[in-house]
């Protein structure tokens, strides 16, 4: 399979100037009192959470003039020992004792921000405090997908209708959207007819660890800790339908054997059914699953990998292509939903139903040096227009044009 090379290819000189590129206002001039949606921040140690605490860690770090207040019921302890709840304009806020936590976020709220004299609150994930539009405070909120409304057979009924109706009202009465693709904003508009001038797509970025390459000595160190071996394809992802592992598992016989697969995931019921496909075709020993894995030690089990392979059949965006990019890692993706976006034009998608042609592009690359070289270069040149000094720059953008009107 070949790869075509991009004649305008975002590098890494062009990301620099986005980066570089002055703000519409100056955050000097309209220093802002921040409100967040805290709950992931203060509680997830993975994906939203992660999203949360870099988003805002960031935006207080290149932006120190305005004050940071992340609103959450609770806090897990060994989270709020992390840096982001040291820095001097972050400010965390909980309920006082006696206030109804369960429906604090989505009502009792209101009263605390506006003692806080909150400028402007950003719901960080799908919903925002019912009412808010009644007061004098701005608000944003990130929508990252709507999956419970494009396949609902992934969730249960309750889910699905608490899912749409806070993402759908937060959409109707926020004054601003960000969506984290430009999928999820065509999701947005279809599903909930809202006005595209009204949505901004802002990207994500993933977590620094994954940019800097680590040394061969560093590599090899978690190398023997997990006892993995010279070469290996890697998938990393929630273990459940949507993620679509049993595809891989169906291309596998048809690679070399000398390239197993490692996967590492949090398991759901999903599992038994992979597992029982792994013994009809025999694999036992070419599937590796490593299990609690430390994130600091992610960086160096990507970098290590031949290819990471995310064959998932709807995403909102695809955080783990972005840290194979960012690890000089060949990505091979399904087509289908937002993968492109994160992957770009010299990642290889196929569909995520054909196993078959997950095997001849996982052989194709395998099989040609040049062409993962290109990947490679390629893919860490489209991959920097995703650094954190971009997506700070984007979204303090939007902040101040909302707080000037």
């Amino acid at each position: 399979m070949k790869v075509e090379s991009r004649n305008k290819q975002t590098t890494t000189t062009e990301s620099a100037k986005l980066s570089q590129a002055s703000l519409a206002l100056s955050p000097l001039d309209f220093p802002m009192r921040i409100g967040y949606d805290g709950k992931r921040a203060a509680n997830n140690l993975t994906g939203l959470g992660n999203y949360s605490r870099s988003l805002i860690s960031h935006l207080a770090k290149d932006y120190s003039a305005n004050q940071y207040f992340i609103y959450t019921p609770k806090i897990k302890s060994k989270i709020e020992k992390l840096p982001l709840f040291s820095l001097p304009n972050v400010h965390l806020e909980l309920p006082t004792e006696g206030k109804a936590k369960l429906f604090w976020r989505s009502f009792a709220i209101i009263n605390q921000l506006k003692k806080d004299k909150i400028d402007l609150f950003h719901g960080l994930s799908h919903e925002i405090p019912f009412g808010i539009q009644q007061t004098k405070i701005k608000s944003i909120v990130t929508i990252h997908d709507l999956i419970f409304l494009r396949i609902p057979k992934y969730y249960k009924l309750i889910d699905r209708l608490i899912y749409k109706f806070k993402s759908k009202y937060a959409c109707n009465n926020a004054d601003r959207i960000i969506a984290i693709s430009e999928q999820t904003k065509k999701d947005i508009i279809d599903l909930y007819h809202i006005d595209p001038a009204k949505i901004d797509v802002i990207y994500q970025s993933c977590d620094d660890s994954f940019k800097t390459l680590l040394t061969t000595e560093e590599k090899e160190k978690t190398r023997e800790r997990y006892l993995l071996p010279e070469k290996y394809l890697l998938h990393v992802g929630t273990i459940e339908h949507r993620k679509n592992l049993l595809l891989i598992i169906k291309a596998l016989p048809k690679v070399a054997e000398n390239y197993p697969l490692v996967v590492i995931g949090k398991e759901t019921a999903y599992i038994k059914l992979i597992k029982k496909e792994i013994t009809n075709l025999g694999l036992e020993n070419r599937v590796i699953f490593l299990k609690d894995i430390p994130f600091s030690d992610l960086p160096s089990i990507y970098q290590m990998a031949s290819i990471f392979i995310y064959p998932s059949k709807y995403e909102g965006f695809g955080i783990p292509i972005i840290e194979a990019l960012y690890s000089n890692v060949p990505v091979i993706a399904a087509t289908g939903s937002c993968l492109e976006e994160a992957g770009g034009s010299n990642s290889i998608y196929i569909s995520p139903n054909e196993d078959d042609a997950l095997a001849k592009s996982i052989n194709d690359v395998l099989g040609d040096e040049d062409l993962q070289q290109l990947m490679k270069s390629k893919g860490t040149e489209f991959v920097q227009r995703f650094n954190n000094e971009i997506i700070s720059n984007q979204l303090m953008n939007c902040y101040l044009n909302l707080k000037a009107k």
